[in-house]
């Protein structure tokens, strides 16, 4: 079939290069290339790999081989891609013809293109000013009205390269209206990139409607832009409705993948099967992962050391995943593997993909592979005997293992040779050693020597497939030393029986330590420890024991009729060694203690009721040496059986009461006799002191009673009392001095005697008068009166503790509204006699409220200094009427010359 192609365009990712197809012929064929002649325009150096695009088959499924006529500078993949094999550069004035070939692997039939690549040349557009430039032109208007554009009505995208060279500006494309050809518009562009941040990256001509851009574009800081183109008049209407341009920025391959760590590390166990997974690494690349610019391949460039083999790990080329690809990690030859990890772009392409590296550390952790294993077969020591906690071998191991592990710690035990469990083989967390240690005393009368069979394991079991060596099982040989053994008694306590009173001199028992050690010809000497009562001797070659007091069951050293006494042997050894042993002695009771009356004090009320004493008899011997008793009132004397009376109540107890029903006070002492029931029974006659006193209601004795029973005579009571009414006396006396003194400070006079010279001595009053409490007044009575309520004249106060009994308040004279001062001297006189005749008036110097006095009074001003008459032309006779307190003024002042 025929086939035409219009001339395309491909713009291919190299900043340095553009590869344009510019035009092809084809003829008539049923499989093979259809372009027959390619011709591209090389810019500069050329490095990159274009395709031939359009190879077909037709369904042949036979492979075909591709050949070109210059293998030294180009190289062509078997899916028809061409790659540059070097750095071109070629003169701008000659052209290079390339021939590609292919050729069917089956029927050898071959099909020829030529593809032929020519310096660029200055394009018609550049000189002509770009009229071959691609041209978006408005919709159409219909009515002259301005048709709005369809939705679905889309302009194809411009696609623009990235981190384009220039020159700059560089056309893209012209907007155009059909307007123009009968007026003049002008065009521009708004939005991001024009008017808008980033402002200034393209630009359009508003007359032509060339749009360009103005610098280099980044994809990976903006991926496209969307603009909107403008048409207007001169008037600067719009004549045309705006259009939307996309503005596409294409990738370019210009970031290195980059490792999100530079030195990633891994893991994996010591004898790891192959594919065990280890560990990913992951590396990013800002190109677009869309296109082989962004697509990433890794593998590994290097291991280090090569051991066991150079390859014993692989890695996922697309994923990043480690796993292991061969057997032989050992931890103990190789600790640790050092891989260099290699990321490309471009699908891995090592001829034009960006590349990175990082590092891979490689950890091989340990497992149980090697089991602790004896240094020797044989190891020895030695202990001396009954010694306990002490370390009497070392035994070393070595294990391959990693240090402070639990596969690496040794666990030991004992599989043979100590029956009885005296061994122990803990371990040295530090040195990891068995430390054979003796946990219970070896006798050396009975075993001399040990031989111990000791095995080693580790914390964890060996790793599957491995078994314990030889050398994990050690022989241990002891020898214990013999010493020097301290006596010991046998039995120890030992326990005798014996009467209480055994006489002094008296042969107990022989008390004897034994010498442990058989083989030392050893003599033990006895010595006394411990002996509270100082009751025994004991012979310190025999070891007899003899009495040297006599032997008292009731003794306070005695504890439930048991009596400790301790004795030490001690032999000649070398150093010497002594041992105790305590002799027990169970005194059996006797009859030795006679009967006594508890409680020995008891009181009763001069007219009991009940007139009974209850009574205990006591014996310091046991049953039957003890009760039951026989209790008896004495015959003497005989005023003890007229007035009392015993009764036994039980074998212990008894009641002792009166047989008359009233005894005068006073302490009584009753005898009373108590027979015991032993084998020779025992008397006592005890004596019960018996208070009779007078008691209350409650039958308690009462306070004087108790203190006459306390033992107090009648000349100390005499003398409690005498005591007691002297110290009222000094009291009432001291009451009547301060009571005078009291009258006293009232009566005395309120002005010095008349004979004193009130001008040329100063006057001591010895009472300057009371404080808050004293002034009992009313400050308020000194305003106007007119204002006052009348029972507010006088407020009571406070009263000091001295002060008279209280009486009905006098009546003090009140003065009309209206002051008259004709009336002033009557209201005066009038308030002194009510003033001396007030029973609450105090007995010193005071404030005495009269009245408001008022303005414009007859009388004038009371100072001397606005007097015009001296104080001799004054007559105070009148100070007579105003009451005893002014009389001795006027005698003063209102006398005779004399």
């Amino acid at each position: 079939r025929k086939i035409t192609h219009p001339p395309p365009r491909l713009f291919l990712s190299n900043s340095t290069s553009a590869l344009i197809i510019q035009g092809s012929t084809s003829e008539s064929f049923h499989a093979g290339i259809l372009h027959e002649v390619t011709v591209i325009s090389v810019v500069r150096r050329c490095v990159l790999a274009f395709s031939l695009l359009d190879f077909l088959d037709c369904g042949r499924g036979a492979p075909v081989r591709m050949e070109c006529n210059n293998p030294s500078d180009f190289r062509i993949e078997a899916d028809g891609v061409v790659y540059a094999a070097r750095s071109l550069q070629r003169s701008p004035q000659h052209a290079l013809v390339l021939l590609v070939k292919a050729i069917d692997g089956t029927t050898q039939q071959q099909w020829t293109t030529q593809v032929r690549m020519e310096p660029p040349a200055l394009s018609s557009q550049q000189v002509t000013g770009n009229t071959d430039l691609m041209e978006i032109s408005f919709p159409s208007r219909r009515n002259s009205q301005l048709k709005r554009m369809k939705r679905d009505w889309v302009i194809p995208p411009i696609n623009v390269p990235e981190n384009s060279r220039g020159p700059f500006p560089q056309e893209l494309v012209r907007i155009r209206s059909d307007h123009d050809k009968s007026r003049a518009l002008r065009y521009s562009v708004t939005g991001p990139g024009a008017d808008q941040p980033p402002t200034g990256i393209f630009i359009i001509d508003p007359i032509s409607g060339e749009l360009s851009v103005n610098k280099p574009l980044d994809r990976e800081h903006i991926s496209n832009f969307h603009l909107r183109a403008h048409a207007v008049d001169l008037n600067g209407n719009q004549v045309e409705n705006p259009i939307d341009i996309v503005i596409n920025v294409i990738d370019m391959n210009d970031n290195r993948p980059e490792f999100t760590h530079q030195i990633w590390n891994g893991t994996v166990p010591e004898g790891s099967k192959p594919g065990t997974f280890v560990m990913t690494v992951t590396s990013v690349d800002k190109d677009d992962p869309k296109t082989a610019n962004g697509m990433l391949r890794y593998k590994i460039l290097s291991q280090t050391p090569e051991s066991p083999t150079s390859n014993m790990f692989t890695i996922n080329n697309k994923t990043g995943g480690i796993i292991t690809v061969a057997a032989g990690l050992d931890r103990e030859k190789v600790p640790q593997y050092t891989l260099i990890i290699q990321a490309t772009d471009m699908e891995g392409n090592p001829m034009y993909g960006l590349s990175n590296t990082a590092t891979a550390v490689i950890r091989i952790t340990d497992v149980n592979d090697n089991p602790p294993e004896f240094t020797a077969e044989m190891f020895s020591g030695e202990v001396r005997e009954n010694r306990v906690n002490v370390i009497v071998a070392n035994l070393t191991v070595t294990d391959k293992d990693q240090p402070n592990t639990p596969a690496w710690n040794a666990v030991y035990k004992i599989t043979g040779g100590d029956s009885t469990g005296r061994f122990s083989v803990p371990t040295d967390p530090t040195t990891n050693e068995g430390l054979v240690t003796v946990v219970k005393p070896i006798d050396y009368e009975t075993s001399r020597t040990f031989v111990l069979t000791v095995e080693a394991k580790n914390e964890v079991p060996l790793a599957r497939g491995i078994h314990y060596p030889h050398l994990s099982t050690a022989t241990v040989s002891i020898r214990v030393m013999d010493e020097n053994e301290s006596p010991y008694f046998e039995p120890n306590p030992k326990l005798i029986k014996l009467e209480e009173g055994l006489m002094p001199e008296s042969a107990l028992t022989i008390f004897t330590a034994q010498d442990p050690d058989r083989f030392m010809r050893q003599k033990i000497t006895y010595s006394k420890l411990s002996d509270p009562a100082n009751w025994l001797r004991i012979d310190p070659n025999t070891g007899r024991i003899t009495t040297i007091a006599t032997l008292d069951r009731e003794s306070s050293y005695v504890k439930n009729n048991l009596y400790n006494a301790t004795f030490m042997g001690l032999d000649d050894g070398k150093p010497p060694a002594s041992g105790t042993g305590t002799l027990q002695i169970y005194l059996l009771d006797i009859n030795d203690n006679a009967p006594k009356v508890f409680p020995q004090e008891a009181e009763i009320c001069e007219k009991p009721e009940p007139n009974a004493i209850n009574i205990t008899a006591v014996d310091g011997d046991l049953n039957p040496n003890a009760g039951p008793f026989a209790f008896e009132l004495a015959h003497r004397p005989f005023d003890v059986r007229r007035n009392w009376t015993i009764t036994r109540i039980s074998g212990d107890h008894a009641q002792v009461g009166l047989k008359i029903g009233f005894l005068e006070s006073g302490i009584y002492e009753i005898p009373i006799i108590i027979t015991d029931s032993g084998n020779l029974p025992m008397s006592n006659t005890s004596y019960l002191r018996v208070k009779v006193c007078q008691c209350d209601i409650n039958g308690d004795c009462t306070d004087q009673q108790h203190i006459m029973a306390a033992g107090l005579g009648t000349g100390a009571i005499i003398a409690i009392l005498l005591c007691i009414i002297i110290l009222l006396i000094l009291v009432l006396l001291f009451v009547v001095w301060m009571k005078r003194r009291d009258k006293e400070r009232q009566a005395k006079q309120l002005l010095i005697d008349p004979e004193d010279d009130v001008r040329d001595n100063i006057l001591k009053y010895d009472e300057e008068g009371g404080g808050e409490e004293d002034q009992d007044y009313d400050l308020s009575q000194l305003q106007q009166p007119d204002t006052l309520e009348p029972d507010a004249i006088k407020p009571v106060g406070i009263r000091r503790l001295d002060e008279r009994p209280l009486h009905p308040e006098p009546q003090y004279p009140m003065r009309s509204a209206a002051p008259h001062p004709g009336d002033i001297g009557d209201f005066i006189n009038e308030g002194l006699k009510a003033a001396d005749n007030d029973p609450t008036a105090p007995p010193y110097d005071s404030l005495l409220v009269f009245d408001y006095e008022g303005s414009g009074s007859t009388a004038g001003s009371l100072s001397s200094l606005n007097s015009s008459s001296s104080g001799g032309d004054q007559d105070y006779d009148y100070l007579n009427d105003w009451g005893p307190r002014f009389r001795k003024l006027a005698d003063m002042y209102g006398g005779c010359d004399d």
